[in-house]
């Protein structure tokens, strides 16, 4: 048996990470980012400003259509470079937007201006093509002028040096009009040599360079916004790819459900029923030659028909218990808890019966989060509570046992989160080694 022991790396201490920040790697793909992204920003402002001004004007003419279409068309394709280029410098994954769709029965070159020009992702990449410009300079200045600077004055030694040796003039001379570097000022200015001078220059410098890379990740962080927010895929489109998953998930629960409730019909009570059967094909054959072996064999045939119709009633209630309908969650989580192997204080504040479905979903999500306390949990006691919070309803499960559940992993709790979130629910779990574990969902309620 191998035994695999992961080890967690303890956090660095922060003034490692503050003198480790100039020549990490990460801080020289956010300054390669800042600094390429002036001469594209440039490059895509002009293309995209020349485009819609151009179209504009020849608007008057069939001809702008078609130009506004085809500058739209190119900033689509600059826009999936500056999202490559943001993934590979940034490690931001900015999912490709939707394409550009042409109505249907409709084809050619004419459905394809109309589409592009109807297309809000074209539309949004123009803009960021124009935003992206003035913003790109700004950052590119100040990230440029603070590690020039940074630099320039942390190796003030070396230029102290250089200058006056070879250039036979001061490397930096401070007077009343300011500071200067390299240059002849006139008697009153005052070169900035010896071990103080040196140090207190040289300290600037090493402040700033320590500085610049947070100033930079800062300034990113805009580029980021921007990115995702103008080049990415828009807030309908994800929540149709959204509904299309949830859609798939609920499909596959019910497929599943279906091949448990044909299985739990094959291996129990049909099982049982065809027992039945036989037994009374016996009891026929024999009522007439063993009229005492008959009777013994129908009172077994009566046992299987009460066994057959415990498993019939227990299915039924696996697929929607008929008091969940009749009298709702407090009763129906009764029920549930008072078949739980721990005890189980049941909760349940509502002002009145939320959707039916929802009612539903919420009634499973608290059963099997009271199975998993009966068979994984080790506790001594739980608590169901339920109540609504304006248009959500909520339900929170806690236990006081081993704790150590989580939904990673491919456990059941995950195939529950999966089923909750196909309504628009959450789940959530906070369970600590040790102990206790609490389970809040929450469910919209209609």
């Amino acid at each position: 048996m191998t035994t695999v022991t992961t080890v967690t790396p303890l956090p660095r201490p922060w003034w490692l990470v503050l003198l480790r920040a100039p020549l990490a790697r990460q801080s020289m793909r956010e300054l390669t980012y800042v600094a390429t992204g002036l001469p594209l920003a440039c490059i895509a402002f002009c293309y995209a400003f020349g485009a819609l001004a151009f179209g504009a004007a020849l608007l008057i003419t069939f001809v702008g259509l078609p130009v506004l279409a085809a500058g739209l068309a190119g900033c689509r394709a600059l826009g999936h470079l500056e999202r490559a280029r943001a993934r590979g410098l940034l490690g931001l994954d900015v999912q490709e937007p939707e394409p550009v769709r042409t109505l249907r029965r409709s084809s050619g070159v004419m459905s394809w201006i109309g589409a592009l020009l109807r297309s809000g992702v074209s539309w949004r990449h123009l803009l960021y093509a124009l935003l992206h410009l003035p913003w790109s300079f700004f950052s590119c200045l100040a990230a440029g002028a603070s590690w020039c600077s940074g630099w320039a004055l942390l190796t003030y030694p070396a230029w102290e040096w250089l200058f006056p040796r070879y250039a036979d003039r001061p490397a930096l001379q401070v007077g009343s009009d300011g500071i200067v570097l390299g240059s002849r000022w006139p008697a009153h200015a005052r070169s900035l040599d010896g071990p103080v001078g040196l140090a207190m220059v040289a300290g600037c410098g090493l402040l700033v360079v320590l500085l610049t890379p947070w100033l930079v990740r800062g300034l990113v962080q805009v580029d980021k916004v921007l990115v995702g927010g103008l080049l990415g895929p828009s807030w309908l489109a994800a929540r149709v790819t959204e509904l299309e998953t949830d859609r798939g998930v609920v499909v596959d629960t019910a497929a599943a459900d279906l091949r448990r409730i044909e299985r739990d019909l094959h291996d129990g009570a049909q099982a049982r029923l065809v027992s039945l059967a036989m037994g009374l094909g016996m009891a026929k054959e024999k009522l007439g030659e063993d009229p005492g072996g008959a009777a013994t064999v129908v009172e077994e045939a009566h046992q299987e028909v009460k066994l057959a119709l415990g498993e019939l009633r227990d299915l039924a209630r696996g697929i929607h218990p008929a008091i969940l309908t009749d009298r709702g969650l407090g009763p129906a989580l009764s029920a549930v808890a008072a078949r739980c192997t721990v005890p189980v204080a049941v909760t349940v504040e509502l002002p009145q019966r939320p959707a039916a479905a929802i009612e539903g979903i919420a009634y499973f999500t608290v059963s099997e989060l009271l199975q998993n306390i009966s068979k994984h949990s080790g506790a001594r006691q739980a608590s169901v509570e339920i109540w609504r919070s304006g248009e959500r309803l909520l339900l929170q499960v806690a236990d006081d046992g081993r704790g150590g559940a989580s939904v990673a992993g491919g456990s059941g709790l995950a195939g529950l989160a999966d089923r909750l979130s196909a309504v628009d629910g959450l789940l959530m779990v906070h369970s600590p080694a040790g102990g206790p574990t609490t389970v809040t969902a929450e469910l919209p309620w209609r």
